[in-house]
């Protein structure tokens, strides 16, 4: 009997050994998913389907791979930010085209997709330490254009997107204007432990009480609550309460440490928002909350959606709430006949999560 158990236990320890080192070895691919199950690695569409006006742009990052990347332009004329957009870790650029296609006819922008390396039509392999070097040649691209507005370059990242965003301005404080994040979480280390619950034993980030054995073996940690403290540039926070990958938690979360040193964060949630739709379930309001954003922090915007203008002249009360601006800064406004109401645009706590 007793070298029965023993038996058991060798057995039950040799798979366990087995199966986390699977985990250390084949971890980029449970983070980083640049091809969707049964779809091919190529852009299904470009641009050009959805009468976008692009270019191609081809990209060196600093450890030599060479990237792939959009800048969709609005218009000749177009005096607005240019959106550096972030995507989430499945898929490619080319699945966010319909988001960007409305994101320029709201917020009147040029935008500008980096492929991930690894994904799209960009060479070599996903990782945390390359992303990242990605990132910063986009940046660089971006800053020495002569064709935009340079001052109002605005990051915006979605879920691993806003990790990826969050550090590059972190990195770029005179570059970068502002940072949007949405549906971000708090760290790779933290998300192990919510999809796959017995690694929480192992694996946690900084607000986890477990003994974080294995945190030295995570390749790509992505601890975006440890950055986005260390943030200088203004920040807004679009959470989907819904959300069924990412925990609202980890925004609030994030929100509250940026807030402690940033007093140019604004939080909005969304109650109907999920992972990936809450840019659709959030509607005009949504949209309304970038742009009055936007209209504060990337002071050389001309023009906006027209019906939104109209609403703004007709319907909004602009109130002088945000006190001690640079004077480059507009001083904060909110609207309360459009559905953004005061508390959403100040630097407190604004929605409990229980």
């Amino acid at each position: 009997m007793a070298g029965w158990l023993k038996a058991l236990a060798y057995g039950a320890g040799g798979v366990a050994v087995a199966g986390l080192a699977a985990l250390v070895a084949l971890q980029e691919r449970l983070v980083y998913v640049p091809v969707l199950p049964g779809l091919a690695r190529a852009y299904p569409i470009t641009p050009a389907r959805l009468r976008l006006a692009y270019e191609d742009v081809w990209l060196r990052s600093a450890d030599g791979v060479r990237l792939h990347s959009w800048f969709i332009r609005h218009s000749p004329t177009c005096r607005g930010p240019t959106i550096l957009f972030f995507q989430e870790n499945a898929g490619n650029i080319a699945h966010r085209l319909e988001f960007v296609r409305l994101m320029m006819q709201r917020l009147q922008c040029n935008v500008f997709m980096l492929s991930y390396r690894g994904y799209g039509e960009s060479e070599g392999y996903p990782s945390q330490k390359g992303i990242t070097y990605d990132a910063q040649a986009a940046l660089d691209h971006l800053a020495q254009r002569k064709d935009i507005d340079t001052s109002c370059i605005v990051i915006f990242g979605r879920s691993l997107g806003g990790a990826v965003g969050a550090v590059l301005a972190k990195n770029n404080p005179d570059k970068v204007a502002a940072l949007i994040l949405e549906n971000t979480f708090t760290s790779i280390l933290d998300m192990a432990g919510i999809m796959l619950p017995f690694l929480r034993w192992f694996i946690g980030g900084s607000t986890s009480k477990g003994p974080k054995l294995l945190n030295c073996v995570v390749r790509s940690p992505w601890s975006t609550l440890d950055i986005v403290g260390e943030v200088k540039q203004p920040i807004l926070f679009l959470s989907g309460l819904q959300d069924e990958l990412v925990p609202p938690s980890h925004m609030k979360m994030l929100y509250d440490k940026a807030v402690e040193h940033n007093r140019n964060c604004r939080f909005v949630d969304f109650p109907s928002g999920m992972h990936m739709d809450t840019w659709m379930s959030g509607g005009d309001r949504y949209w309304r909350a970038i742009q009055l954003f936007l209209d504060q922090y990337a002071p050389e915007v001309q023009s906006r959606d027209a019906s939104f203008k109209s609403e703004i002249s007709e319907d909004a009360k602009v109130v002088n709430i945000f006190r001690g601006c640079s004077p480059a800064c507009p001083a904060a406004t909110f609207a309360p006949g459009l559905g953004i109401s005061q508390s959403q645009f100040v630097h407190e706590q604004i929605y409990p999560l229980d």
